[in-house]
């Protein structure tokens, strides 16, 4: 009747191992690092860079506990916070000694003291969040100015595409400040123009001025269209910044709007900082032109004239010069996928780009009008661009499908694909604040956080130990493993645990010894009904568990609820929560009635249990 099989206590031998093997790495703390990556995407580090900081450091009487390469970060560990920041410094100016063209990003790290035999194991040590552990505070500048510049530059192509479409004769369409200008003959053509704007631009306003013999029509936007045009530049900037965040795997980052122009960005928890950093200060769009072989712009990409008039100059990855049109095809905006892959043919590293139904048609239509042209696909990151790739266009590619190649490494082609998946900045950002939050911070909350679980385990045992004897210290043995494998759960998940999760977690320490209290009343219950010890035990679990269930079932729903609407503090409450309570259910039942079978099952004579009731008499009467 209360006899286990020996393989559910296998089982129940096993589930202990795993979860205190998972919850060991939470007890070894972390070091404070410096980490090292390259400032280019997909540029990996060499032997070099490693000498260079090791020579450095000790140069400058810095002596770390362990230095940690992997060819594509290197991580310098210390002792004491004030040696890594000192280290950084030192590592900054020998690794960057032009700030303003920085080669690798470097960046202050918390790095666990994981045993390698547990790291052999995939066992890490759970996040914790901003209030506790710290983390990495940006704050970003939006150029407001450059959204607005972009959508003015997009606008000389649209106005003309119109004016082409409707047949409407004029001189020229050119930008001038903040204003698009279109030249025209005579009054006739100044109105179809101003009409054709007013009707596929509504956003535009149209006016007149004589130049000379000839007409020009001014098109600016108008102040109301200016300011949604920065608003829609903040909130794509923040959703892109979401996206970013999450192809890194950051738990719980907090990403806000502050004043009219700034994002917030919190990274609690997170461990690679360096490339974090990376990351989000990278402004990379991706611009696809057209490249200017006139006489004039292949002269200049010899070096051997000046760049024409309406052309920009950039390197290829190969350093070579190619002169491009200023006049801007496609934008990431176009772009809703990107994928590294090979090429069939060549089996080089290659990023595979899907266009939406408008730049898949535009696409269409200039490699239809431009066949054996040359067009440069330009990746542009921290403000500067750079030329992927520029073929020649062999014949009309439709259906939305382009492929870049170009050179590049599998890695190169992964980050590459990374940045535009993630997608295109409305408007470039500048990091103008960073700050890593220390543990130190947090130590106080961790303390009083620790303490508050501590002290209300240690009333909830002693109660129960009292008031229930030895059900009472099989309940709190259970409770014991509870908080073990709640631990080792968020561990093995990765989770971020923030003030909020410690409260959800003496929480769960109130609920999961509700259940034993339940099941041990149930036992006194059918004793002082004169049922037999075994048979009270076993009637005690069995009535219990439904009991048990509808309680943990309806608050489980409420976490779920918590879970799916909430967010910041909230989601972290309910995913310790929401855990807690299966976590309980299984200790509380599972676990604490193994332990009662093991000491009481096996004893055919059982005359008393020790539940805090009086022993029986000879007699059969209570003393």
């Amino acid at each position: 009747m209360n006899r286990y099989p020996w393989w559910k206590y296998a089982t129940l031998v096993v589930v202990l191992v795993i979860a205190a093997l998972y919850t060991l790495p939470n007890f070894f703390g972390e070091a404070p690092a410096v980490q090292v990556s390259s400032a280019r995407a997909g540029q990996r580090l060499d032997e070099g860079v490693v000498a260079r900081v090791q020579q450095a450091l000790a140069a400058a009487g810095l002596h770390p506990e362990g230095v940690q390469f992997d060819g594509q970060t290197l991580k310098v560990r210390f002792d004491q916070t004030d040696a890594q920041i000192r280290a950084r410094d030192v590592i900054e100016r020998a690794l960057n000694p032009d700030p303003a063209q920085p080669a690798h990003v470097v960046a202050l790290n918390l790095l666990p003291r994981t045993p390698a035999w547990l790291q052999a194991l995939h066992a890490q040590p759970m996040y914790l969040g901003l209030d506790l552990r710290g983390g990495v505070h940006f704050l970003l500048q939006v150029d407001m100015a450059a959204a607005v510049d972009k959508r003015l530059q997009a606008l000389v192509g649209d106005v003309r595409t119109v004016l082409r479409d409707r047949g409407v004769r004029h001189g020229g369409v050119r930008r001038e400040g903040d204003a698009v200008l279109v030249r025209v003959r005579d009054a006739a053509a100044a109105a179809a123009v101003v009409d054709a704007v007013a009707r596929e631009f509504p956003d535009l306003v149209a006016s007149e001025r004589g130049e000379g013999a000839e007409t020009v029509v001014a098109l600016t936007l108008r102040p109301e269209a200016v300011r949604r045009i920065q608003e829609q530049a903040l909130k794509q900037n923040i959703l892109t910044l979401h996206n970013r965040i999450n192809e890194l795997g950051v738990a719980e980052p907090v990403i806000q709007q502050q004043g009219l122009d700034r994002v917030v960005v919190q990274l609690p928890g997170v461990q690679d900082t360096a490339k974090a950093k990376d990351i989000l200060g990278r402004t990379a769009t991706l611009e696809i032109r057209m490249v200017d072989e006139s006489p004039e712009g292949l002269a200049a990409e010899r070096d051997a004239g000046p760049v024409p008039l309406g052309s920009e100059r950039y390197l290829d990855r190969n350093g070579r010069a190619v002169i491009v049109k200023r006049e801007v095809i496609l934008t990431g905006e176009n772009l809703t996928d990107a994928q590294a892959g090979f090429d069939s043919q060549t089996q080089e590293p290659v990023v595979n780009l899907t266009l939406d139904a408008k730049g898949a048609r535009i696409f269409r239509d200039v490699t239809r009008d431009n066949v054996g042209k040359r067009m440069a696909i330009l990746l542009f990151e921290r403000g500067r661009g750079e030329v992927v790739t520029a073929p020649v266009i062999r014949s009309e590619i439709g259906g939305g499908r382009v492929q870049i190649s170009g050179r590049m490494t599998t890695q190169e082609a992964n980050d590459t694909a990374l940045l535009l998946r993630a997608g295109s900045l409305a408007a470039p950002m500048e990091i103008v604040e960073e700050r890593t939050i220390g543990p130190s911070l947090g130590a106080d909350n961790i303390r009083m956080g620790f303490n508050s679980v501590v002290w209300g385990f240690v009333v909830v045992v002693a109660f129960m130990c009292v008031y229930y004897r030895l059900f009472g210290l099989i309940s709190s043995v259970a409770l014991a493993v509870n908080l073990m494998l709640l631990v080792a759960v968020l561990s093995m998940l990765q989770a971020t645990l923030t003030l909020p999760g410690i409260a959800a977690m003496a929480l769960t320490l109130g609920m999961a010894i509700d259940a034993n209290v339940l099941i041990n009343e149930r036992v006194r219950e059918e004793l002082r009904n004169g049922s037999a010890p075994q048979t009270a035990i076993h009637k005690g679990y069995e009535m219990a568990w439904g009991t048990i269930v509808d309680s943990n079932l309806t608050s489980l729903l409420a976490g779920l609820a918590l879970l799916t609407f909430g967010s910041g503090p909230v989601r972290g409450f309910a995913v310790v929560h929401c855990i807690g309570i299966l976590t309980s259910m299984f200790s509380a039942v599972f676990f604490s009635r193994a332990l009662v079978n093991l000491w009481y099952g096996r004893q055919r004579k059982l005359r008393w249990v020790s539940i805090g009731l009086p022993a029986p008499r000879a007699d059969g009467q209570a003393r």
